[in-house]
């Protein structure tokens, strides 16, 4: 079994966009949305949910009122300020540290799991779907982002299928690791910007430190010729092969109001693009080698 995971640096250069034409091009996959603060690939895809589970990330403090003493020490022991002068927790400011628990000598104070979210497997034109949705202010994405790869895995093995593409994060941080962490390839999908060149080049570093295969695509390449060129000089001189230069289309927004991936709306010059990334990185796929697999973050 094969983990392609596309990422971005940056949201809005067109990473899901590719995502779901991979998943239509794909003939034996598991698609898994990981962009779990923003999760958009279900707007394409149109799943039909066929299970779902809860999500429980940082325990958060509760206070039993008959064992309080109103002594306030967990009050001025909170170093975030998420417990209220009569003794009411606000969950959203706790950060599950555990301080008020430890410190309160009447016992009265106890950690306790909260529902964070959910996560879902669905059924789609494309394929299996693992998508979730992280609740308003929570944290512990990268945990649920490695639940949805491990329900993705768990359902290739089960229905034979032979590769899981990952919608993946933007940005560099903990959901992003959580996401490309044990893959097979990750596919950066770039813009000519100033921020898309900046956050290229993280996420390049990123991927990199955990030893893990990088191709790059520049999307919108025509909206700056000069970035563009800036682009593909980077990754020449870091050994990182460029899959294809697309450029701006309004096929792309049109596919998207009408709930289809760009090559299902499409057989013109952009989803040819797509078409020749997609071979692309399937001949990666095919003779590439990971080294040092790295499990899933716990």
């Amino acid at each position: 079994m094969k983990q392609l995971t596309v990422i971005s640096g940056k949201g809005g250069t067109g990473k899901t966009t590719f995502t779901s034409s991979f998943a239509a091009l794909a003939k034996n996959a598991v698609i898994a949305d990981c962009d779990v603060d923003a999760a958009d690939m279900h707007l394409i895809l149109q799943p039909e949910i066929s299970e779902t589970q809860d999500f429980y990330g940082l325990d958060v403090a509760s206070i039993d009122k008959e064992l309080c003493t109103d002594c306030g020490i967990c009050v001025s022991s909170c170093r975030f300020d998420a417990i209220c002068s009569d003794n009411v927790v606000d969950t959203y400011k706790c950060e599950g540290c555990g301080v008020c628990e430890h410190v309160c000598p009447e016992d009265a104070v106890r950690m306790i799991a909260k529902k964070a979210g959910e996560y879902y497997c669905s059924n789609t034109r494309l394929g299996p779907l693992v998508h979730a949705k992280l609740g308003v202010g929570e944290e512990a994405s990268g945990k649920l982002v490695s639940d949805v790869r491990r329900r993705a895995s768990e359902l290739a093995e089960q229905s034979g299928k032979d590769l899981i593409i990952v919608d993946g994060p933007p940005g560099t941080g903990c959901a992003v690791i959580a996401a490309i962490t044990g893959t097979d390839q990750v596919l950066v999908v770039t813009e000519p910007t100033k921020s898309g060149v900046h956050d290229l080049e993280r996420v390049v570093q990123v991927a990199r430190h955990f030893r893990i295969p990088v191709a790059v695509c520049i999307n919108k390449c025509d909206i700056n010729d000069r970035l563009s060129a800036s682009i593909a000089e980077y990754c020449k001189n870091n050994d990182i092969p460029v899959l294809g230069l697309l450029p701006y289309d309004n096929v792309v927004i049109e596919s998207m109001v009408a709930g289809r991936s760009v090559v299902e709306y499409s057989n013109g010059e952009f989803s040819e693009g797509i078409r020749s990334v997609w071979n692309a990185v399937v001949n990666l796929l095919s003779v590439g080698q990971k080294t040092d697999m790295i499990p899933f973050l716990k």
